[in-house]
C-alpha cells in the first residue's frame, strides 16, 4: 500500500463540532461554531479554542476573557452549521436559530439551553499562532442536562444525546460503541462453574 504526500495541513479528524457562546449582556450575545477545540489539561481542567481574528466573536471573547463551549447534537446540526457560516455582525443568532440563552453560573457569557453540556471557560492566555489565535482557558463550571443522567447509577449517558463531530468538511453523528477506556488490557472474568456437590 502506497502513501500520497500532501503539503502540511489540518488532517487530525474527527473533531468536536461545538457552538461557542459569548457576550456579557444580551445585545452582545453571539454564537460561533468551532472545531479547533479540545482538552489540554486535567488538573486544573483546561481547554482551548482557536479562532481567526477576523471573526466577530473573536473581539467579544478577547475583550471579555470568557466564553461557553456548548456541545452539539444531531438535533442541533442545522443550527451548528448555520452559526458557523453566518456572522454575528449581521444576525442575532440566538433569535434566528430559536436557541435559548440562559445564565451561566460563573461567567457572564450565556449557556445554550438546548445543548446537553455547557462548559464555562475563562481565558488564561492567548497565543497568536498565525491564521488562528489560541485561547487557552480554564474550565470553571460544567452544566449537564439531567435527562441523560442514570437515576440508579448516577452515570452520565452523554453519548445517548447523539453528539456531533466534524471530519474533513462534514458533520457526523457519533457512532457505534466498540470499546471503553482500558478494554485492551482488561482481564476477562472467569465464569463460575456450579458444583453438584453439597
Amino acid at each position: 500500500m502506497s502513501k500520497l504526500i500532501w503539503k502540511p495541513g489540518t488532517m487530525i479528524y474527527p473533531l468536536p463540532a461545538v457552538m461557542v457562546s459569548c457576550g456579557s449582556f444580551p445585545e452582545e450575545y453571539n454564537i460561533m461554531t468551532v472545531s479547533w477545540t479540545g482538552t489540554i489539561c486535567t488538573d486544573p481542567a483546561m481547554c482551548y479554542i482557536s479562532i481567526r481574528p477576523e471573526r466577530h466573536s473573536y473581539i467579544i471573547i478577547r475583550k471579555n476573557g470568557e466564553f461557553v463551549i456548548n456541545l452539539t447534537t444531531k438535533a442541533l446540526a442545522f443550527a451548528t452549521d448555520w452559526c458557523g457560516v453566518k456572522s454575528g455582525k449581521d444576525y442575532k443568532k440566538f433569535t434566528e436559530m430559536g436557541l435559548t440563552p440562559v445564565p451561566a453560573s460563573k461567567v457572564k457569557a450565556p449557556l445554550i439551553k438546548e445543548s446537553p453540556v455547557n462548559i464555562e471557560c475563562v481565558v488564561r492566555e492567548i497565543k497568536e499562532l498565525g491564521s488562528h489565535h489560541m485561547f487557552i482557558s480554564e474550565v470553571v463550571a460544567v452544566n449537564a442536562e439531567d435527562k441523560y443522567i442514570n437515576e440508579k447509577t448516577g452515570l452520565f449517558r452523554l453519548n445517548d444525546s447523539g453528539l456531533l463531530c466534524y471530519s474533513h468538511g462534514k458533520y457526523y453523528e457519533t457512532g457505534q460503541l466498540i470499546g471503553k477506556f482500558g478494554f485492551s488490557v482488561e482481564k476477562k472474568k472467569k465464569k463460575r462453574i456450579k458444583s453438584d456437590r453439597r
